[in-house]
């Protein structure tokens, strides 16, 4: 199942008698798999990375540092839960170090960011602190660079 996995977290797109024929199994037994990865939760979702600044959609996004209070029998699972359900918020991750919650949201604006971070963030008890830092421009995302420039750095041969 763990070569399944990794086909298609590299492509999701692939279809499964692709799959199938290089995994060396039936299509039957790939589709199988599929459904009961989806099932049990392995699989959570087939997502699209699209370049939204080259479509002509702008979007800001931000990496939020955030330091908590934990609170008593949960720690920090409750405030974390709270905040992943913004629907602006992107991603959540529990942190070691200097802050407690790494968090991404994405908003229209650069206001529209600092008005969610100081109306809707700050003001959740337990949350002491946080630090905010703007996404300037993508390179990479997820393994996948944004523009490849490689091509261009090769040289014209004419006969």
């Amino acid at each position: 199942m763990k070569e399944l996995l990794e086909l298609i977290e590299k492509d999701a797109r692939r279809p499964a008698d692709e799959l199938a024929a290089m995994l060396h199994r039936s299509e039957y037994e790939v589709q199988n798999q599929m459904k009961q990865l989806e099932k049990d939760k392995i699989i959570l979702s087939y997502n699209t990375l699209i370049n939204w600044e080259k479509f002509g959609e702008n979007t800001v996004t931000s990496i939020i540092e955030v330091n908590l209070t934990p609170q008593r029998e949960v720690g920090f699972d409750a405030i974390a839960e709270r905040i992943y359900r913004f629907d602006e918020v992107r991603t959540v991750y529990l942190m070691s170090g200097s802050f407690d919650l790494l968090v991404i949201i994405e908003g229209k604006s650069l206001q529209e960011v600092a008005n969610f971070v100081a109306t809707r963030l700050s003001t959740i008890e337990g949350v002491t602190q946080t630090r905010s830092h703007f996404m300037l421009k993508p390179y990479k995302k997820d393994g996948i660079i944004i523009e490849d420039k490689e091509k261009d750095r090769r040289l014209v041969m004419t006969p």
